[in-house]
């Protein structure tokens, strides 16, 4: 599959090396199994396990690790309760879409789908990872966008997106000067009405709200519409507890 945007200053097409491209999985998820009889301990430690072996397989469970591949591998999520309809959200990457689609199959089997309700995305890579500049900090904190192209984008002409594309630039730049680290990007319109994914690290919430306004400075949602995403990183055998009641 081609890229539906050419590479830019800042990003670059993602290298296969002869092997299949990689996926992400993009999800949300809203708590529904209330009580033992429906989603207990049993059903925790059962998806935990799948994610172990979902690790072996060659996924990357946390965002750290697809910036770092040397970097530790715990599943991790975002929390996102506080400011979304859903109750946590998060990115994996699989070596390839048939993984991640029977990935998500053995999860949800696994108990999943007794705790929660979610919707599962499915994308494939198209930009490498950029991290941002300066020290490395502690990054708690992540970041999804989701967009689709509107009409605007699909009428211009391919001066006037190249164009965009420089001023979208710009904010991207000043994204990594806020030590953002940019998952590249992946795309999505294979199987979902967005077409794309980007995730990001942050060192706190009012990064993600400094870094959208460098955006909006540029008009770079003249082109888009988009769905943002916002919460703390925190491992997912925390998420996936168990309801207290």
């Amino acid at each position: 599959m081609s890229n539906l945007t050419a590479d830019t200053d800042v990003f670059s097409t993602a290298t296969t090396t002869g092997q299949p491209m990689r996926a992400c999985v993009m999800f949300n998820a809203k708590r529904v199994g209330f009580g033992q009889d429906v989603y207990n301990s049993t059903h925790h430690a059962e998806i935990v396990s799948v994610l172990d072996q979902l690790a072996d397989e060659g996924w990357r469970l946390s965002l750290r690790q697809i910036f770092d591949p040397q970097a530790g591998n715990e599943p991790c999520g975002l929390e996102t309760g506080f400011a979304h309809d859903h109750d946590f959200a998060g990115v994996f990457e699989a070596p390839d879409a048939h993984a991640a689609m029977e990935g998500t199959v053995r999860l949800e089997q696994a108990g999943w789908r007794r705790g929660f309700a979610t919707e599962w995305i499915i994308g494939l890579k198209e930009f490498e990872p950029v991290l941002g500049r300066g020290k490395r900090t502690d990054h708690q904190w992540a970041f999804l966008a989701l967009w689709d192209w509107n009409d605007q984008w699909c009428e211009a002409s391919s001066e006037q997106r190249t164009e965009y594309d420089l001023e979208c630039d710009i904010a991207f730049r000043g994204d990594l000067d806020l030590g953002v680290n940019i998952a590249g990007r992946y795309r999505l319109d294979w199987s979902h009405r967005f077409h794309h994914l980007g995730a990001w690290e942050i060192a706190h919430p009012d990064i993600a709200d400094d870094a959208i306004r460098g955006h909006e400075r540029v008009a770079d949602f003249k082109f888009t519409t988009s769905r943002h995403i916002v919460g703390r990183i925190t491992p997912m055998a925390n998420l996936l507890l168990p309801h207290r009641t």
